[in-house]
């Protein structure tokens, strides 16, 4: 009989509930033993959801890492304590899956990368759109060199009118920006993990604050509050790579636009390209003749199955605690999340100078291949 790996989860919010918490209570290999949040009703509730019995609830994460017994922590608070948090769970002897975004700053992230290594435990970031089966399959094409070489490329993250309005989503001191460093940032994620080039040159950003400001605005999750609309509505980066392949990125909650596609990529290679815009399709010229290959990700016509019952969250926290289990490396590493970071730092940073960011001159940490 296989261990079982002791998890405690350090805020009990949406995401907590939405993804996390769900997906961990599956896995018979896990136990959640501990939950924490600044709401202790939040905590003790999650526990009696999702908690083995006599689950410990904490007001002070603190006080959560001082148990000793405890192996792994879901860090899933607002963005602006993602670092301060994480570097202490790493220090006190525990691993860390971390949400999205890794932090809010490129220094944030590199203290949290350096606490991993210091400690000697893992670190991972939750970038759950990896573990699609799109983006399974497309990453395999890619691995296999299918694509050639791949210099151009589009991160999607449109969002039409679907702006979160809950929670701390539209305010820039607890989440760092708006739809880049919260969508966005998945978009990035994908394409940078398809190329396998994480080595930016140049970045130009720009970023805006027009639909945030009208009040009564139609919404997904109704109307929003212009006073507390202090994050940017939309935004889109120009990204140059060392080797001078191009990246394109677009992200938007609410957008005059009927072109919505969200955490996905298109991709323009020597021998083919790849898009998620409608499914997935492969393209390319054979014989001197261009053909288009969309791929059946589904069961094969079998009735009323899809042939996947796994979602892509169920998918991220199974394979995360197997390298516990296994002590493997994680599919999501800290220093891949870090350029992410630093990109999207180099975007907002863009739109407020008007200047491209060169990293020649802000040199950036690049993870090994």
């Amino acid at each position: 009989m296989s261990r079982l790996v002791k998890v405690a989860i350090i805020g009990c919010g949406g995401i907590a509930n939405g993804k996390h918490m769900p997906s961990l209570s599956k896995l018979k290999s896990v136990e959640l033993v501990a939950f924490c949040d600044v709401l202790i009703e939040r905590a003790e509730k999650a526990a009696i959801e999702y908690g083995i019995k006599n689950a410990k609830v904490y007001e002070d994460y603190r006080e959560l890492l001082e148990d000793e017994s405890i192996e792994v922590v879901h860090v899933l608070t607002p963005n602006d304590s993602h670092a301060e948090i994480a570097v202490a769970a790493l220090d006190s002897g525990k691993h860390v899956m971390c949400e999205k975004p890794m932090a809010k700053t490129s220094e944030e992230a590199r203290l949290m990368i350096e606490a991993s290594k210091r400690s000697g435990k893992k670190l991972t970031i939750g970038y759950n759109n990896r573990f699609r089966p799109d983006s399974q399959y497309l990453h395999k094409v890619c691995e296999r060199g299918d694509l050639g070489e791949v210099y151009f490329a589009k991160a999607h993250a449109i969002r039409r009118r679907a702006v979160p309005t809950w929670g701390v989503f539209l305010d820039e001191e607890k989440q760092g920006g708006g739809p880049l460093i919260d969508i966005g940032t998945h978009a990035i994620d994908l394409t940078l993990w398809m190329m396998n080039n994480y080595k930016p040159k140049t970045v130009m950003g720009s970023t805006y604050h027009k639909l945030g400001q009208k009040e009564d605005a139609a919404n997904a999750w109704g109307p929003w509050d212009p006073e507390k609309f202090t994050v940017e509505d939309s935004a889109f980066g120009f990204i140059t790579m060392e080797n001078g392949a191009t990246i394109v990125l677009e992200a938007s909650w609410a957008l005059n636009s009927l072109d919505i596609d969200e955490a996905k990529c298109s991709l323009s290679g020597t021998e083919g390209g790849a898009d998620m815009k409608d499914g997935l399709r492969i393209n390319g010229e054979n014989f001197g003749k261009l053909y288009t290959t969309k791929v059946d990700l589904g069961a094969g016509g079998v009735a009323f199955y899809d042939g996947n019952s796994e979602t892509d969250a169920d998918l991220e926290a199974r394979l995360w605690i197997d390298n516990i289990l296994h002590d493997t490396e994680p599919v999501v590493r800290p220093e891949q999340a870090y350029v992410v970071t630093r990109i999207i730092e180099a975007i907002y940073e863009s739109a407020k100078t008007g200047k491209a960011v060169s990293f020649d001159e802000q040199p950036i940490f690049v993870p090994n291949k």
